[in-house]
């Protein structure tokens, strides 16, 4: 009930009267008073006023289950949600639940991670109140050699949902990293739990700079926030639930069509390797290559220097200009 308060007074352009509130929810106004207490405590200033009711004045940036829920407007994904203040990993805790009979399109979300993991076993950095850590657990119907995929949709999804809210001129480094001025955002982690021919579940994990002012100096030159670019803050539950609902749209069309062909020109649009000379990173191989977009599957598309054309499915590839790379 708490969040679906929340919803409407965030929904209001007036105040909203107790009676209003009773009469939609079939409770007492001593259990409305006491829910606008408790939204009172977590930091939003509500305006009580006799004979008019309750009015929204300020919504703090506090990521919290009701805060998400109040702006979530998805058929099903992230409709279970697990809030914590701090934990080790979400992905870990999705992949736990993952394989206890988590519910298909659950989310967990934290406002630090004390273990946050990026690719290749790296750290992922989570300061308190300033940045989106999350994991979302699927379990789709899909051969495990296709869930790389699911990957590029969370990206492309992402990437959709803060250029809107934010207006700034994000891109795509393929395959998981989000970029804004030549510099990185977010990344994302994708595990998975499978047979040979079945997935159990899949976890994606994805972590954005949000409201930070600085960077450490060890990554200060290929780091950046979405307030330092953008000039001020944004609210982060807000940001999460924007990117559920592109994600909801993009998954359910690439399940349906059994590749990414539903989002492929768009995610090429959006992608900032395309048409750049890009350095591709093989085991014990490296060369240079024209990017051209990815296919259907995913895999990254190349013209090398004697004009032959390869996909190119694992590696780290990067972009002239990106991260400072050559």
């Amino acid at each position: 009930m708490k969040a679906e308060i929340l919803k409407m007074l965030r929904q209001s352009d007036g105040y909203l009267s107790g009676q209003q509130l009773c009469d939609h929810f079939q409770v007492s106004r001593t259990a409305v008073w006491k829910a606008i207490n408790q939204l009172k405590e977590e930091g939003y200033e509500i305006e009580a006023v006799r004979n008019k009711g309750y009015r929204i004045v300020d919504i703090p940036d506090r990521i919290t289950a009701d805060a998400i829920k109040s702006c979530l407007e998805t058929k099903w994904m992230a409709k279970n949600l697990e809030y914590y203040d701090e934990i080790d990993s979400t992905n870990n805790r999705a992949k736990a639940l993952g394989e206890a009979g988590g519910a298909d399109g659950t989310l967990f979300v934290a406002e630090t991670q004390t273990a946050g993991k990026g690719r290749r076993g790296r750290c992922w950095q989570s300061p308190a109140g300033s940045s989106i850590s999350m994991s979302i657990l699927l379990r789709p119907v899909m051969n495990p050699s296709d869930a790389p995929m699911l990957t590029l949709v969370m990206a492309y999804a992402a990437t959709k949902a803060l250029r809107e809210k934010t207006e700034l001129d994000i891109g795509i480094k393929w395959p998981n990293d989000l970029v804004v001025s030549g510099k990185k955002i977010s990344g994302i982690l994708t595990e998975m739990s499978a047979e040979i021919d079945y997935i159990n579940h899949v976890v994606i994990g994805i972590g954005i700079n949000v409201n930070m002012e600085s960077f450490p100096e060890d990554i200060a030159k290929t780091a950046t926030s979405l307030r330092i670019e953008a000039g001020k803050e944004f609210r982060r539950f807000e940001l999460i639930a924007a990117i559920m609902e592109h994600f909801e749209k993009a998954y359910e069309a690439v399940c349906e069509a059994g590749s990414l062909e539903p989002i492929m020109e768009d995610y090429n649009r959006l992608l900032v390797n395309c048409g750049r000379r890009v350095r591709v990173l093989e085991p014990e191989h490296e060369y240079d290559a024209l990017a051209l977009g990815i296919d259907k599957t995913g895999e990254l598309q190349v013209e090398c220097e004697d004009g032959s054309r390869k996909s190119v499915f694992a590696g780290e590839v990067s972009v002239r200009g990106i991260y400072g790379y050559v």
